[in-house]
């Protein structure tokens, strides 16, 4: 019998921390903010940004190749940089961006070691456009 592993629940283990990581980047870097600054804003721990910026933690999954979401972590940045959006309008943005990550595949391979049995190239969950 198959375990019943969700894609999102992989993607908190791998992507939330990758995006995350990635917004930390342009804080630091695009914006010049402070590490504390940066955990502030983004609910995290000041150890966890360096451990982003040092590329500790983060980086189990490499976004450098998905263009697409780009635009998206700068929205959200700005975003909480202003500290003047709903909730909802945020979380639109991630869960777009999270789903954009997923259609690439990078996910599969995690999803195959938490569910050995899942046959990968029958799932194609993630692959799904809508």
């Amino acid at each position: 019998m198959n375990t019943l592993i969700l894609p999102c629940e992989i993607a908190v283990k791998s992507v939330v921390p990758a995006v995350k990581a990635l917004m930390a980047q342009q804080l630091v870097d695009g914006h010049g903010f402070k590490q504390d600054q940066v955990a502030e804003v983004l609910g995290i721990s000041q150890s966890s940004v360096s451990k982003y910026g040092k590329k500790v933690r983060g980086y189990v999954i490499n976004l450098d190749g998905v263009v697409t979401i780009r635009p998206l972590i700068s929205e959200m940045v700005n975003m909480v940089i202003r500290r003047e959006y709903q909730r909802t309008e945020f979380l639109e943005l991630f869960c777009e961006a999270c789903l954009i990550i997923r259609q690439t595949g990078l996910i599969c391979d995690f999803c195959k070691k938490t569910e050995a049995k899942m046959n990968i190239s029958e799932c194609k969950f993630c692959m799904k456009t809508t």
